[in-house]
């Protein structure tokens, strides 16, 4: 394993993604002690702004990561059991069979069967996951929608089942996580962001970290660009939007020097407990949203190529915004690395996202960060 950065490798790497097509990429990569900040790029394409690694980001689903570790907190305090069905914490919220059948365990590791609320929330997103029938305006009209949690939630319940509970694989679903935001607040007396806050971000001594007050982000921060696979061209800043349509699930804010941070703290034991971080990295075969199959635990997911080390972290995607932010098993290697251009790739004949030079770059990108 190196124990050594090559800033000009990781340099070279940023700059390809920027030349492959990414309006403006950051990262903070650790080995040790040592660090590593990049910045290619710009913020903002009509004035050139250029980004900066500092700058705070919409995280997406990396969020999931900070609520599976307050529900694992309150699963050692006693209040929850993973493998309690979700009916006898919230019956009116999944009721009957489903239930009495679906544990917190599933909601956490996407083997609930719920479906994906998103395509009955955003009309033109209906046909998702067949993308060639999906429209954007959708993104346009609920910019400053307010959504609340329970609206989703019944959505998801509503719709029809994409697996039975436990059954593999999983299917990836917003759902779940909405579900165990309110779980939390049941248990705790307080609102998940609340709890989530003073019990894992300031945990974790996450300065640059929190979830949005209003449809602004609050501090130097990049505009986030939307393609919509190529139907929204030239892609569109969605930076200024209501974030109540992932809530809790997807809506944190954060930077790439925090993201590490906070990973690091929690590989290390000091947000849960051994016993829960082990629970943490026992995956189970999981499709995600842009239809692969990939393994997930507890809010983690493993990345790792063949006869090279491990990995554990998490992804996330929000309108205009991407961030992944990865460690190894060991502690010591991590990244964390942000975009502010979502879905770039148009489709192809067959209604498919199309090979597009950034899926390499970035890929390339990755490698460099966790492997030298």
């Amino acid at each position: 394993m190196s124990n050594s950065l090559d800033p000009a490798a990781l340099d070279a790497a940023l700059e390809n993604v920027h030349r492959a097509g990414m309006p403006g990429v950051f990262a903070e990569v650790r080995d040790g002690e040592q660090v590593w900040h990049g910045a290619c790029g710009v913020a903002d394409v009509a004035t050139g702004r250029p980004v900066t690694a500092d700058m705070r980001h919409r995280v997406g689903s990396i969020t999931k990561t900070f609520t599976a570790a307050a529900v694992l907190q309150q699963v050692e305090a006693g209040r929850i059991g993973l493998d309690t069905p979700i009916g006898r914490y919230l019956p009116g919220l999944v009721p009957g069979e489903r239930g009495r059948t679906i544990t917190v365990r599933m909601l956490v590791n996407h083997t609930s069967g719920l479906a994906e609320y998103l395509p009955y929330a955003y009309p033109s997103l209906k046909a998702f996951p067949a993308l060639a029938e999906t429209r954007p305006e959708s993104l346009d009209d609920h910019r400053f929608t307010r959504f609340e949690p329970a609206e989703l939630i019944e959505r998801g319940v509503a719709a029809p089942a994409v697996g039975t509970p436990g059954g593999a694989p999983g299917v990836y679903s917003n759902t779940n996580y909405l579900l165990l935001t309110r779980l939390l607040e049941e248990v705790t007396g307080t609102t998940a962001d609340r709890y989530i806050t003073r019990n894992v971000i300031e945990r974790a001594g996450l300065t640059d970290t929190g979830f949005p007050a209003g449809p602004h982000i609050e501090g130097p921060h990049s505009r986030l660009y939307e393609a919509w696979f190529g139907m929204i061209d030239p892609p569109r800043d969605y930076s200024v939007y209501d974030m109540s349509w992932v809530g809790p699930a997807a809506s944190l804010i954060s930077t790439v020097a925090d993201l590490n941070r906070f990973f690091r703290l929690l590989l290390a034991g000091e947000i849960v407990g051994p016993s829960s971080l082990e629970q943490m990295r026992g995956t189970v075969p999981v499709i995600t949203q842009d239809g692969k199959k990939g393994d997930y635990g507890l809010g983690l997911y493993p990345m790792e190529e063949p006869g090279r080390a491990r990995f554990w972290g998490h992804g996330g995607t929000v309108w205009g915004a991407g961030a992944l932010a990865m460690i190894r098993a060991d502690g010591r290697r991590q990244m964390a690395v942000a975009v502010n251009l979502q879905r770039w790739n148009r489709l192809d004949p067959s209604g498919r996202p199309a090979p597009h030079p950034l899926d390499d770059a970035l890929a390339d990108l990755h490698r460099v960060a966790m492997y030298g």
